[in-house]
C-alpha cells in the first residue's frame, strides 16, 4: 500500500500528551517525579535579576570620582529604599548640603572611584513556571523544569494567537457553522473557554475582550480582523506572545469556515470540562500547534502516548489546505503510486478525496493535511 508522510491536525477524544516545562534561565524545580498537580500550580521558580539604575554622584556632588566613598551613607552591598539618602555632602554652612536620594528601592550593588557611579539593582522578580495542564509528573530536570504527562482530549488548531490560559468550556452556538456574534457573549463567560463555530468578526472579538473571555475558539476569520486586533501584520514567526486580552484559537483557517463536525462534537461533549489552551503557533520548520487540552484523570494501566501518524491511508480523514477549495474536509478514497502532472508541469504524487456531498476531486498529496485521532 502507499503511504505519504504527511504531518497530521490531532483531533482526539483520548490520548496521552507529555508536556516538557522549563524554565528561561536556572532555579528551582518544585515537585517531584509521581507528583499529581494542577495547570495553575507552580513546578519550578527562578529569580529574573533587577534592573540596574546608574547613579553619577561625583557629578551631583560635584566631587572627584576617587572621593565618592567619603560622602556615602549606605555602602556597597546594603539595601536602600526609594527617596532614602544615598550620599550626603557636609558643608560648614547647612544651606548649602546636598542630599542625594536612591531614584529606587533596591541594594547597592557597586561603587566605582573611577567613573564616581553607584550602580542601584531592583530586588529581583520572581518567576513562577506553571504546570499548564493537569497532570502528574513523570520527570524532573534539575534547576530547569519538569515534564508534565496526562490523559486527556486533544484539539489542535490551524493557528492561534496569546499565550497560555485555562477555563471552562462554554459551547457559545448550536452548529458548526454558526457564526459567533456579540450577542452570543455575555458576562457569566468570564473566564471560560468560548467555542464558536463559523466565523468570528472585530465586533466580537472586541466585546470577548470586554467580557474578558479566557479564550475563543473558532473556525475562521478575516485577515483584516486579525490585523485590526493586532495593530500589525503577523509573520511566519512563532506566535503566542501578543497580549490582546484572551487567546484565539482557529480549527479551520483564514476566511469564513464552517468548523468541521468532529472537532464540534468534541467539544461540545466537553461542556464544563476544565481546559488548557495554548495559542502559540509555529508554520515554518518545527511546528507548533495551538491546541486545546482536556484533562481527563490519571492515565489507565498499559496506556501509551498516542502514537505519530505514520502515513495516509484510505479511509483517512483530511482536510484541504491550498485554494481552490481550501479548508473542505473529505475522506481518501484513493492512493494512486504513479506520479501525475499538475498545471505547474511538475510531476506529484496525488491522492483522490471524496467529500460528505459524493463530490471526488484529485489533488496533490502536499495540498492536504490528515486529522488525526480515534
Amino acid at each position: 500500500m502507499a503511504h505519504s508522510y504527511t504531518p497530521g491536525l490531532t483531533v482526539t477524544d483520548h490520548t496521552v500528551i507529555h508536556r516538557r516545562r522549563m524554565l528561561p534561565l536556572p532555579g528551582k524545580v518544585l515537585v517531584n517525579v509521581g507528583d499529581r498537580v494542577r495547570s495553575n500550580q507552580a513546578v519550578a521558580r527562578a529569580e529574573l535579576p533587577g534592573k540596574v539604575f546608574p547613579v553619577n554622584l561625583a557629578n551631583q556632588l560635584s566631587v572627584a570620582p576617587g572621593e565618592i566613598k567619603d560622602y556615602l551613607i549606605k555602602k556597597q552591598g546594603e539595601s536602600i529604599e526609594r527617596d532614602e539618602i544615598l550620599a550626603e555632602n557636609k558643608p560648614l554652612i547647612t544651606w548649602f548640603k546636598t542630599e542625594i536620594r536612591s531614584p529606587v528601592a533596591g541594594m547597592i550593588e557597586s561603587v566605582s572611584s573611577i567613573t564616581g557611579q553607584v550602580l542601584l539593582r531592583e530586588p529581583p522578580r520572581v518567576l513562577q513556571l506553571l504546570a499548564y495542564v493537569d497532570g502528574t509528573i513523570v520527570e524532573t530536570i534539575p534547576q530547569q523544569g519538569v515534564v508534565v504527562e496526562t490523559t486527556c482530549s486533544l484539539v489542535q488548531g490551524i493557528f492561534g494567537i496569546g499565550g497560555e490560559t485555562s477555563g471552562e468550556i462554554v459551547m457559545a452556538v448550536k452548529a458548526p457553522d454558526e457564526p459567533l456574534t456579540p450577542r452570543h457573549l455575555d458576562a457569566a463567560m468570564k473566564g471560560k473557554v468560548v467555542v464558536g463555530g463559523s466565523f468570528l468578526s472585530a465586533e466580537t472579538m472586541k466585546q470577548a475582550k470586554a467580557v474578558g473571555v479566557a479564550g475563543l475558539v473558532v473556525g475562521g476569520i478575516h485577515d483584516e480582523d486579525l490585523r485590526a486586533l493586532l495593530g500589525y501584520d503577523l509573520g511566519v514567526a512563532i506566535t503566542g506572545t501578543e497580549q490582546v486580552g484572551f487567546t484565539l484559537i482557529l480549527t479551520e483557517g483564514f476566511g469564513t469556515i464552517p468548523m468541521a463536525a468532529k472537532t464540534f462534537k468534541l467539544l461540545a461533549a466537553h461542556v464544563g470540562r476544565h481546559a488548557s489552551i495554548s495559542g502559540a503557533t509555529q508554520i515554518r520548520a518545527g511546528v507548533i500547534r495551538p491546541e486545546i487540552i482536556i484533562p481527563q484523570g490519571a492515565p489507565g494501566v498499559g496506556m501509551a502516548a498516542q502514537s505519530q501518524h505514520e502515513g495516509i491511508r484510505c479511509g483517512d480523514p483530511v482536510r484541504i489546505i491550498r485554494d481552490p477549495l481550501f479548508g473542505r474536509i473529505g475522506e481518501v478514497s484513493a492512493l494512486p503510486p504513479e506520479l501525475r502532472t499538475i498545471p505547474t508541469e511538475s510531476e506529484v504524487r496525488v491522492l483522490e478525496v471524496t467529500f460528505p456531498d459524493g463530490k471526488k476531486v484529485v489533488i496533490p498529496r502536499t495540498n492536504i493535511e490528515v486529522i488525526e485521532g480515534a
